[in-house]
C-alpha cells in the first residue's frame, strides 16, 4: 500500500496519529482512545479521538486487533512516522561512551567489529549486527609447525599483525627440513602480496616450471595456499550478537515470531544480502517488517548503516535487527554513531 503523505493528514490527525505511534512504541500495546485523551491536551474528547483514530484506519497507518479495541500502527504507519514525524534523539553521553569503549577495547579489527555489536545489542535491547569487510591483507610470514606425522599447522602473519592458523594435511613422510623449505620459500616470494595475488604468482611459477620447489616441498605450499584461500572466501561475512535479547517477557504472547526472527537469524548469508543494499548508500537505512521478503513471517525490523575504511570506501555495515515497535528515535542514532566510530576505527 503506497504510504499517505504526512502533508495529507490535517493536524488534529498527525497529532493523534503520533501519539499512538509513540504509546505503542513505549509500550508495544495497542492504544485506546482513552489514553490519548490522557497523554496530551488535545482538547479533544474520547469520543473524537475514536473518530479520528478510524479514519487513521481506513488511510492503512493504524490497525484494530482482534483481541483488543485500542489501535496499533501499521508496518506502512511505521514508515510514514520514522520518515516523516519521528525526532531523533542524539545518543546520550554514557551511551557514547559504551560504544566506543567496547569498540576500542576490541583489539584486532575482527574482535572490534564483534564488540560492536554487543555493545548495540545491549543499549537497544535488540540484536547487533555486523557485516565484516572482506579483507585481503598483505602477506608477511608463513610457518609451518608439525603437529604429527600427518599434520602440520600452518601459520600465516599478515603485515598488518593479524595470525592466521589452519591445519594442513602432510604430503606423506615429510620431514621438518621440508617444512622449513616450503615455509621460507613462501616467505620470500609472497610477502607484501596478498592471498590471491601469492596463489596467481605460484600458479605462473608452476605452469612455466620455474619454481625451485619440487615434491613434497612443492605440495606442501600448494596446499597452504589452497586452504588458506578457501577460507577467506567461505568465512561468514556477518557477525550476530544478542539474540536473547529478542525473547523476553514481552514476547510470551508473540513466541512464533520471535521463533521464525531466530531462525532467519541462523541465515546468515540471506541477511547478509539483505545489508549489501545499505552498503551502497552513505546513510543509515532502516527495513520495517515485511518491506522485505526475509523478514515478512517475523514482522521484523532492521536499522543498518555503513561504515567506511582508509581510503572513505563503505568497507561494510553496522546495525540492529528487532521488533516492528522498537524505539526508532533513539536506535537510529545510536546506529549512525556506531558506524562513524567504526569508520575512525578503520583508518
Amino acid at each position: 500500500m503506497p504510504v499517505t503523505p504526512i502533508s495529507e493528514l490535517n493536524e488534529r490527525a498527525r497529532d493523534v496519529f503520533r501519539l499512538v505511534v509513540e504509546s505503542y512504541l513505549g509500550t508495544g500495546l495497542p492504544v485506546g482512545s482513552r489514553t490519548v485523551s490522557k497523554l496530551a491536551t488535545l482538547s479533544l474528547s474520547p469520543a473524537s479521538i475514536r473518530n479520528v483514530m478510524q479514519d487513521l484506519e481506513e488511510l492503512g497507518l493504524l490497525a484494530a486487533p482482534h483481541t483488543s479495541a485500542g489501535r496499533m500502527p501499521t508496518e506502512t504507519g511505521l514508515r510514514l512516522f520514522v520518515d516523516g514525524m519521528m525526532q531523533a534523539a542524539e545518543p546520550s553521553a554514557e551511551e557514547r561512551r559504551a560504544i566506543e569503549t567496547g569498540i576500542a577495547e576490541g583489539g584486532r579489527i575482527e574482535e572490534a567489529l564483534s564488540a560492536a555489536t554487543v555493545a548495540l545489542s545491549g543499549l537497544s535491547a535488540c540484536a547487533g549486527i555486523v557485516m565484516v569487510p572482506k579483507r585481503d591483507p598483505l602477506l608477511r610470514q608463513f610457518g609451518f609447525v608439525p603437529l604429527n606425522e600427518r599434520q602440520a599447522l600452518a601459520v600465516l602473519v599478515g603485515q598488518d599483525g593479524s595470525v592466521e592458523n589452519r591445519v594442513v594435511d602432510l604430503p606423506g613422510n615429510v620431514l621438518p627440513a621440508t617444512l622449513n623449505e616450503a615455509a621460507n620459500y613462501m616467505s620470500a616470494r609472497f610477502a607484501g602480496l596478498t592471498l590471491r595475488e601469492a596463489g596467481v604468482a605460484l600458479s605462473r611459477e608452476l605452469e612455466a616450471d620455474q619454481s625451485a620447489l619440487q615434491g613434497a616441498a612443492r605440495e606442501l605450499v600448494e596446499r597452504g595456499i589452497a586452504i588458506w584461500s578457501s577460507d577467506a572466501e567461505n568465512r561468514p561475512v556477518l557477525i550476530v550478537r544478542g539474540q536473547a535479547n529478542l525473547i523476553d517477557e514481552g514476547t510470551a504472547s508473540d513466541l512464533e515470531r520471535v521463533r521464525n526472527l531466530l531462525d532467519e537469524l541462523e541465515g546468515k548469508q540471506d541477511i547478509a544480502r539483505l545489508l549489501e543494499g545499505a552498503l551502497a548508500g552513505s546513510a543509515t537505512k532502516i527495513f520495517i517488517g515485511s518491506e522485505n521478503k526475509l523478514f515478512s513471517l517475523s514482522g521484523s525490523s532492521v536499522i543498518a548503516a555503513p561504515y567506511r575504511g582508509v581510503d572513505g570506501r563503505v568497507v561494510g555495515v553496522v546495525g540492529v535487527i528487532g521488533p516492528t515497535r522498537l524505539n526508532y528515535a533513539r536506535v537510529i542514532p545510536m546506529v549512525d554513531f556506531t558506524a562513524q566510530t567504526l569508520s575512525r576505527l578503520m583508518r
